[in-house]
């Protein structure tokens, strides 16, 4: 995990953060991501101040990202997950990238059906959609064998 912070003449803190999971023991298994999403935003929300409403939003966001991409679908390509994070006047930018099968979580997950009573719901399929709901400026893009998604986050989106 790499650190960067830097306060501008304005006083808006300025605070980046980079985060790489790589298949690591003997069994390829990837390192267990939540703790260390947890503590990458609490470094990143003290530097920074932020609200605690920016600091729930990225946690959300992220896990859900990382555990769908080490979790879901095919995975038997993937080796690393990148995540590179920059902060500055109570926004974060978030950049995931992975070397894992293509798959566009903006337009490849179906939409959940909302009008449905919860119990008759499908387990599952919320996660992106918060993602898509919680998040802005939302980009994805498959440049040779890496899977790229940025967006941003705010305290109220």
């Amino acid at each position: 995990m790499s650190v960067a912070r830097c306060q501008h003449a304005t006083g808006a803190v300025e605070v980046k953060r980079s985060l790489r999971l790589s298949r690591s023991d003997e069994h390829g298994r990837f390192p267990d991501a939540l703790p260390l999403i947890e503590n990458l935003l609490t470094e990143m929300s003290e530097a920074g101040q932020w609200p605690m409403t920016l600091t729930m939003r990225a946690n959300l966001i992220l896990e859900e990202l990382v555990l769908n991409t080490l979790t879901h679908g095919d995975t038997s390509g993937l080796t690393e997950v990148s995540i590179d994070l920059e902060s500055e006047s109570h926004s974060l930018a978030i950049r995931l990238a992975d070397d894992g099968s293509p798959f566009n979580p903006l337009a490849d997950a179906p939409e959940p059906d909302l009008a449905l009573p919860l119990n008759e719901r499908p387990i599952g399929g919320l996660g992106v959609y918060l993602v898509r709901t919680m998040g802005e400026e939302l980009e994805y893009r498959r440049d040779g064998n890496r899977n790229h998604l940025k967006l941003v986050v705010r305290p109220e989106s």
